[in-house]
């Protein structure tokens, strides 16, 4: 299992100066690239601040309580950070940043990856025939559901928090869709923006502050599709099929190819022969022609 990243940076801030001419001590809390600011209320001459060390330099006592204090942030950090790590819980740099100062009675709810995928396609499931067609919805489920398996087979986790999903989650989902799920470049590339959407959707409710897509660019092959000879036509239609569903899909097919009408056209015919009752099945391309005569 791939272990968070967690560290933390004392600097002072020398281009705001305070008008006693000191500078303010900060702290900067990363976790997996994502970080979080904070003044931590204490100040400094700037020729007695080491940024090498992260530390006051000299002896007087006002450098010596602000090391102290430095030195005991840094130890209570690692601690909450390893404890969190123990329990499982998502981590984040705003959590850690809450747990310092203690803001954290009220749990933070942590937005995940897969939790915002399905919330999506939950809603875009009852636009179904409004918005959205079926088959894109289900493109979208299957989207998800490679992200889950990616997500526990690189990281061991379930789930993955927003904040954490960069470059480098985008690149590997690339290769795990081409490598494990043998997906050709143009069905790659429309899992990719599937999962583009779900993060310019973060991007526009700043759950995220950063575009994980930055600098990554696909390119669709150009496809072109060879027309049947009129041999394999022929092999269609005399092809007897055991279930009666795929018969019909056949009729259906062998109508349009030898008519050049329309599916949308097609559908409407059956349509027809279903509000008649009188039912479609074998020889269906028979039936339909009439309709053309």
């Amino acid at each position: 299992m791939k272990r968070d990243s967690f560290n933390v940076l004392f600097f002072i801030k020398k281009a705001k100066l305070l008008k006693n001419g000191e500078a303010s001590v900060c702290m900067r809390i990363t976790v997996n690239g994502a970080r979080v600011e904070n003044n931590i209320r204490k100040s400094i001459e700037p020729s007695l601040w080491n940024q090498a060390k992260e530390c006051a330099k000299g002896k007087s006592r006002k450098s010596c309580d602000l090391n102290a204090y430095i030195e005991d942030a840094r130890i209570k950090l690692y601690q909450t950070f390893n404890e969190l790590e123990e329990q499982g819980r998502f981590i984040t740099a705003r959590l850690l940043q809450e747990k310092f100062f203690g803001q954290d009675q009220v749990p933070e709810v942590v937005r995940t990856l897969i939790q915002t995928i399905q919330e999506h396609n939950d809603q875009c499931r009852k636009l179904v025939g409004k918005d959205y067609a079926l088959i894109t919805v289900r493109r979208y489920e299957s989207c998800k559901r490679y992200l889950a398996e990616l997500i526990k087979l690189k990281y061991g986790k379930e789930d993955l928090p927003l904040l954490e999903v960069n470059g480098e989650l985008v690149r590997a989902f690339e290769f795990y869709l081409k490598t494990e799920k043998e997906c050709q470049q143009n069905t790659v590339i429309r899992y990719m923006k599937c999962l583009k959407k779900i993060t310019n959707l973060a991007l526009a409710n700043e759950w995220i502050t950063k575009d994980p897509f930055i600098g990554i660019k696909f390119h669709e092959k150009e496809v072109i599709r060879e027309f049947l000879t009129m041999d394999e036509l022929l092999t269609i239609y005399h092809k007897e099929f055991p279930l009666e569903r795929i018969t019909i899909v056949r009729d259906v097919f062998i109508f349009a190819g030898f008519t050049f009408v329309a599916l949308t056209n097609v559908c409407l015919i059956i349509n027809k022969l279903q509000t008649n009752n009188r039912g479609i099945g074998n020889g269906l391309e028979t039936t339909c022609l009439h309709h053309f005569a």
